[in-house]
């Protein structure tokens, strides 16, 4: 960063400019930053060659600075000067939305952008079905760079025929280097550079809308950095060697991750987070948020112990949570805290923290532990109708429920066909069993999430360094179709299983011995509305296994895991002879029993005409 000197300007008045950060307007930019320690500021930049004391900032009171430079456009770059008690500071903006690199300079964007114009439905909560995906690995199409924006943009087509309408991201703030997960943000307002910048997630957002799907995005606010973290020590000050004004100075400064908490507990890095959280919702229009690893929001090592809450942390997620359900109620809040815990989503007005829905770890540890052992005997179906039933605040989409994820696949953990073979993840066994894992998701009462190539039958582990194998589509169409008729299913797309989208399930038949389970899924009962699910968790099959039904009349098969169609090791000589299935024999309350045909490792939906 060249540095040569200029005669000094007197500091122009303060416009009437709101925000924070490099904000263009009709008479140049206005540049505004908190630093209550700093003695003096001046803002350096291509605008006045890099001169660092051309142009000074004018103290606004409360630790606030800034100034106005009429010369000052977009595209250019710039660093703020800090003169403090520590020496001179060389620092990057911490409300940036651009940088030249994580350890670059400061970028003042021009947030203009055409929108297409349509209008965008959210789809209901009830018949969303999420994919997560990392950019850099999605559609990775340059072995020597990270995927990007482009990339996704172009698998839209693809994930809107699989039945996708909702997309979640993972983090894709500005991290040190090309690659990452994400979840170590060095500049908490910027777009990685290497995925697209602001221009590239605008372009995403827009075209997926275009595409009737959702957007959802990762954000971190247990901590921050710590690698490039320019808000380090920002104004020089700190106590016990802490990170300075934006976090804890105390024992709350311990994390997993390093000691850089935010400081929940002081009004501007509150607003910080806050401002965060809204630019996303508004500037950017995305449709969602899922906030990671809140237990370290609330408690300082992500436990229940009440003498290490910080309830600062809790009320800050509160006050975020009733803003968005206010301002914007048809956008959802999800919270990583994996404490099955009802007083995450409960309603702030009871006490509760507000979120709209949670990951839940009651459906996939108990699930992938069912799906994934070795031996038939050590299946336990109690569990896994504890995994179906499970609800918070008596709401089943309170609850996000999936098998995989990025951190379910990673960390010492694989992809469930790779748990269940781990020298073949592609042979029989993987196939019939982790399909069994996809029916389970995409049919108990909750928000079912898919992770990126599931439905490719990945194997491995997920890596922020080995790209998305998209030649898998070939090799496994069928099961990828598979995936397709049961988000067809989930989302009522035939208006056949409308039941798939309600809140109710009856669990009407549980066998441990036998190791086969049945439930009813409705939203009011009846014919297009009813759903039956029979799952056969066991290596053998059944002939006529009675089963109890709902409802007496003719029931259709609308999908049968078995079928051949799906993979031309499956079966299919027991179920897919008969389309129908007649339950006429009466029991109680209007129910029936039925004589079933089940395959090993299967699955078989019903409902009615």
């Amino acid at each position: 960063m060249p540095a040569t000197k200029t005669t000094r300007q007197k500091p122009a008045p303060a416009p009437a400019i709101s925000g924070m950060g490099s904000i263009l307007h009709s008479k140049g930019v206005y540049f505004r930053v908190w630093a209550p320690h700093a003695q003096k500021i001046f803002v350096v930049g291509e605008f006045n060659n890099w001169a660092d004391n051309a142009n000074e900032l004018i103290h606004e009171g409360n630790g606030y600075w800034g100034t106005n430079i009429s010369n000052a456009k977009a595209g250019q770059q710039y660093k703020y000067v800090l003169h403090t008690e520590h020496g001179i500071l060389y620092k990057t903006d911490p409300y940036s939305r651009q940088v030249t690199s994580s350890a670059g300079n400061s970028i003042i964007i021009d947030p203009a952008f055409k929108w297409s114009g349509e209008i965008f439905q959210m789809p209901s909560w009830n018949k969303l079905v999420i994919y997560e995906m990392h950019v850099g690995t999605f559609n990775r199409k340059d072995p020597n760079k990270p995927g990007n924006f482009e990339g996704v943009i172009e698998k839209l087509p693809y994930l809107k025929e699989l039945g996708i309408n909702a997309i979640e991201i993972m983090p894709l703030v500005e991290f040190p280097g090309s690659v990452s997960w994400g979840y170590n943000p060095s500049h908490p307002f910027a777009i990685e550079t290497d995925y697209g910048g602001v221009q590239g997630f605008k372009k995403l957002v827009n075209e997926a809308h275009r595409q009737g799907i959702a957007v959802i995005l990762d954000i971190v606010y247990n901590h921050f950095g710590p690698g490039d973290l320019d808000i380090w020590q920002f104004d020089g000050w700190s106590e016990n060697n802490g990170g300075g004004i934006y976090f804890y100075q105390d024992w709350k400064k311990k994390t997993p991750w390093g000691d850089s908490r935010p400081d929940y507990g002081r009004p501007e890095v509150r607003q910080y987070i806050r401002d965060n959280a809204l630019m996303w919702l508004e500037e950017y229009q995305v449709d969602g948020l899922r906030t990671d690893a809140i237990a370290y929001i609330r408690n300082v090592n992500g436990d229940i112990k009440p003498e290490e809450d910080i309830p600062e942390g809790w009320s800050l997620m509160q006050w975020i949570n009733k803003e968005v359900k206010e301002k914007y109620p048809w956008k959802i809040t999800i919270a990583e805290d994996l404490k099955c815990n009802d007083w995450i989503t409960k309603s702030i007005e009871n006490g509760g923290e507000g979120f709209s829905s949670q990951w839940d770890a009651a459906f996939v540890h108990p699930v992938r532990n069912i799906l994934t052992t070795a031996h038939d005997e050590d299946r336990n179906m109690i569990e896994l109708e504890g995994a179906i039933l499970a609800r918070y605040n008596d709401d089943a989409f309170e609850r996000v429920i999936y098998t995989e994820s990025h951190d379910e696949v990673a960390n010492g953990k694989s992809r469930v066909p790779e748990e269940i073979s781990p020298e073949n993840s592609s042979d029989w066994f993987a196939k019939k069993r982790s399909v069994l894992g996809a029916v389970v998701t995409l049919t108990s009462p909750g928000i079912p999430m898919l992770f990126q190539g599931q439905e490719l039958l990945e194997g491995g582990y997920f890596s922020d360094t080995n790209p998305l194998d998209w030649t898998r589509f070939k090799d496994f169409r069928g099961i990828n179709r598979l995936y397709r008729d049961l988000i067809k299913m989930r989302t009522n797309a035939t208006g056949l299983t409308k039941g798939l989208t309600g809140q109710d399930t009856e669990m009407l038949y549980i066998n441990n011995e036998e190791k086969v389970i049945a439930y009813h899924r409705w939203e009011q009962k009846g014919p297009k509305d009813s759903v039956m699910v029979v799952l056969n968790f066991a290596d053998r099959q059944f002939k006529d296994l009675i089963i109890p039904f709902p409802l007496q009349g003719l029931w259709k098969i609308r999908f049968n895991s078995d079928w051949k169609g799906y993979d031309p090791e499956f079966g299919n000589e027991l179920v897919m002879d008969t389309e129908t299935l007649e339950c006429n024999e009466g029991i109680e309350e209007g129910k029936c029993e039925a004589r079933v045909n089940l395959a090993p490792y299967s699955a078989v939906i019903y409902s009615m005409d």
